[in-house]
């Protein structure tokens, strides 16, 4: 064992198995490799049966081969009881089984489906990696985490440690915005197994000598072999040396064990270390899987979002139509209600052809303005600005502004064209037409959409080639135009609606050259369809939160974004009404409904927005005959909107409040480390958010508790029972509470308290908890 040095290095991928069984059903028995016994360990060449004769191994397996030969004659079929015989080849399956690891590294996290799809983190963030890894026998092993960035080849290492029952982890840093790439290594660790049976007999007090003259050949091996020859292992033989010597003149002159002198050398941290760092690594075996996480910059992770028209801003009339400068002129109002990114629907020329008037009217008037949705005229397509908002100097200038007043702006990607669209006429191939020789319109029947037309993601290659590559290539450089011209953010329309592949490669094109580009998914569709757009790229996503109300359907919902394995690459977005969304709990709930709905959103995920109006408790539906619809009356993807930013009823002053506890609550800065907690009233949720530190998840930082009246017209009060245990406190525990809203302090006790929540004050309360020792990590993250 001692003597064989040379590390026995497997490579495998997670979940891939090996199998020893080989399942080729040819008859050719000239398939068994002739020379194999020759390659098999002395003494196996002769394989002994059950009645203890020894058989030849060829033998045996052509007479299995004869029964299963038989058994599968052409002429008839197996009989139902007849078992299934997988015929293997012992030479080849032995071989496999030689060669085959030794050691198991299984259920690695964090993890997409075993690592096909990177992990989502933010920069500054450290990553706990945690792995099962064991082998066979009781000999120790040392496992070790192996990261590094995209952009370089030498990998990183840190040493895992154990967290029992064959459990490993290990942490490493982001430290720089883009992909990170981390995998794991273990070997048996054959000093550690060694110095762990010596230390165990020599307390037993039996004799060690020999154990200490085979660790003494096996650190001469080692000293020998190892290229650049450390120093330290000559001092450690030195020392040994010596050791040995002083141990055998103690055992004649003294009542001294003998190696004594020796066994603590041996058994010593710094033994250990020296040790360690000449370690061959026997049988050594490293994940083939290199598991990606991407870091992203925080605001992709923890923003507020704000949503307008620019070109109803500056409105004194419906005839004024807004612009550039006039968004400018509404920074300061955004920013003092706390929000960091300022969203506008596409901001390019609109199409005259089928243009929609007021109330998605399918005749418009003359002044009608038509849906921004409409891209392309002739004034140009997704590459330019609608004339009367500005030029490229006037969107310059307000990048600059906004950047000074503390946002960043995000812009709509939304691929689709107005009928009068330049690549209708430069490209028409990139599109679908019809049998009469009209364009598709787009559709999702029974809705038909007139203004718009969809380019074809897969035509049909023309005369003059590829046609779908070209269609690809420009839709990517679309999105690096704007990227040239300061955006870093874009919200994407319907994607759930175009090719996964295609986005999957546009996103990791741009990302590729520019990683701190954030990808919000407007898809309201299936689950399994949202969730795979986070996978393949997306960095955000919309989410089911609009229509969540009820307690029962808010803790499920947000339990299950909580929960393995959306925690990892899904990051919700809580909108708490869009142009298209006008929810029907914000039509009947009154000013506090609307104050209500921006807490849950605000105080659940790290990611909130609203889309102007919200603030001044727009609510008025639009009609279906006798019924409300889930859109708004008058709506403004149709037409200038006429506000006036401060009258009465707003909750201008909540919208901030709410955004100014959340920036100073690291706690609330991502829907993660969230728990909800018992409160006996269905009308209010109770919940914590707990950060625990960045470099050991086992110190809580922050202990955020709120608490929310989920009825917008009664007072309502509830018992509750505060997780004291979980904060490092008894039940019946003093602890400290400031309250966020108010700033004051107080100490309260025990784990019972009496919540009251009046909807016309104030619908929620945010307390942050002072934890005491904490003994255990209470996240979950």
């Amino acid at each position: 064992m001692l003597k064989n040095l040379e590390p026995h290095k497997k490579i495998i991928t997670p979940g891939s198995g090996l199998a020893f069984v080989d399942t080729e059903l040819s008859t050719d028995k000239s398939s068994t490799p002739a020379k194999f016994e020759a390659e098999l360990p002395q003494g196996d060449a002769a394989i002994k049966t059950k009645t203890n004769s020894k058989v030849p191994a060829r033998a045996d397996a052509k007479r299995a081969d004869a029964q299963l030969d038989a058994r599968s004659e052409p002429s008839s079929q197996p009989k139902r009881e007849t078992p299934i015989l997988s015929r293997p080849q012992t030479a080849r399956t032995l071989k496999a089984a030689l060669a085959a690891p030794r050691l198991a590294i299984e259920k690695v996290s964090p993890a997409v489906d075993d690592g096909c799809f990177p992990v989502k983190r933010s920069v500054g963030d450290n990553v706990r990696v945690e792995a099962d890894v064991f082998m066979d026998g009781h000999d120790r092993i040392s496992v070790a985490l192996l990261w590094r960035t995209y952009d370089v080849d030498e990998w990183n290492e840190v040493r895992m440690r154990a967290l029992g029952n064959d459990r490993w982890t290990a942490s490493f840093p982001l430290e720089r915005i883009g992909r990170h790439l981390f995998t794991i290594e273990a070997w048996r660790d054959t000093w550690s197994t060694l110095s762990n049976e010596l230390s165990k007999k020599f307390a037993a007090r039996q004799d060690v000598s020999l154990d200490v003259a085979e660790a003494r050949n096996y650190i001469e091996q080692v000293a020998a072999q190892v290229e650049p020859h450390p120093a330290e292992l000559d001092t450690l033989l030195q020392e040994l040396a010596a050791a040995i010597e002083a141990d055998a003149k103690n055992a004649q002159t003294a009542n001294v064990s003998a190696s004594a002198s020796a066994v603590a050398l041996l058994v010593s941290e710094r033994t250990a270390a020296t040790l360690a760092a000449s370690d061959r690594r026997a049988f050594v075996l490293r994940l083939d899987t290199k598991f990606a996480v991407d870091a992203d910059r925080p605001i992709a992770s923890f923003a507020s979002w704000y949503e307008l028209f620019p070109r109803s801003q500056g409105a004194l009339s419906e005839d004024h139509h807004g612009t550039f400068d006039d968004v400018i002129m509404r920074l300061p109002a955004i920013r003092d209600m706390g929000f960091d990114v300022l969203y506008f629907p596409p901001i390019h020329p609109i199409g005259k052809s089928n243009r929609k008037g007021r109330n998605n009217n399918l005749i418009a008037a003359e002044n009608d303005l038509g849906s921004p949705y409409a891209i392309g005229s002739a004034e140009g397509g997704h590459d330019a600005i609608h004339p009367q908002l500005g030029n490229f100097d006037d969107f310059a200038r307000l990048i600059k502004a906004s950047a000074e007043h503390g946002l960043e702006i995000a812009l709509d990607f939304a691929i689709q064209c107005s009928p009068d669209h330049p690549w209708l006429r430069e490209h028409p191939e990139w599109f679908q037409w019809r049998a009469d020789g009209s364009v598709r319109h787009a559709e999702n029947p029974p809705k038909k959409y007139e203004d718009i037309v969809n380019v074809d993601f897969y035509a049909p290659d023309g005369a003059n080639g590829p046609v779908a590559p070209a269609l690809w290539l420009a839709l990517r450089d679309i999105v690096l135009f704007w990227v040239g011209h300061g955006i870093r953010i874009f919200r994407v329309d319907n994607p759930h609606t175009k090719p996964l592949s295609f986005w999957q490669w546009m996103i990791a094109e741009v990302r590729g050259r520019n990683p701190d580009v954030i990808f919000l998914a407007e898809a309201f569709t299936r689950p399994k369809v949202m969730a795979r757009l986070a996978k393949i790229g997306y960095t955000q996503s919309y989410t089911y939160f609009t229509w969540r109300e009820s307690k029962w359907e808010l803790t499920q919902y947000l339990e299950d974004l909580n929960a393995q394995p959306l925690r990892e690459f899904f990051r919700p977005h809580f909108f708490v009404n869009t142009p298209d969304i006008n929810p029907r709990f914000l039509q009947r709930s009154g000013r506090a409904g609307f104050v209500i709905r921006a807490a849950l959103a605000g105080f659940l995920s790290g990611l909130w927005g609203m889309y102007s109006g919200f603030e001044l408790c727009e609510a008025a539906a639009a009609q279906d005959g006798d019924h409300s619809k889930e859109e708004y009356a008058d709506s403004e993807k149709y037409q200038i909107k006429v506000r006036s930013w401060q009258q009465p009823g707003n909750i201008v002053g909540e919208i901030a409040l709410i955004n100014r506890i959340r920036r100073n609550a690291p706690a609330l800065h991502s829907h993660l480390g969230l728990k909800f907690h018992r409160a006996d009233n269905e009308q209010v949720l109770f919940f914590t958010k707990t950060l625990s530190a960045a470099h050991d998840d086992s110190i809580v930082e922050d202990i955020v508790l709120v608490a929310i009246n989920l009825d917008p017209f009664n007072v309502q009060e509830s018992y509750a029972e505060f997780p004291l245990y979980a904060w490092g406190y008894a039940d019946d525990a003093e602890f400290a509470v400031e309250d966020l809203v108010s700033g004051n302090r107080w100490v309260a006790r025990g784990k019972h308290q009496t919540l009251r929540l009046d909807p016309g004050v104030l619908p929620f309360l945010v307390w942050r908890i002072t934890p005491g020792q904490i003994t255990q990590n209470i996240t979950g993250t």
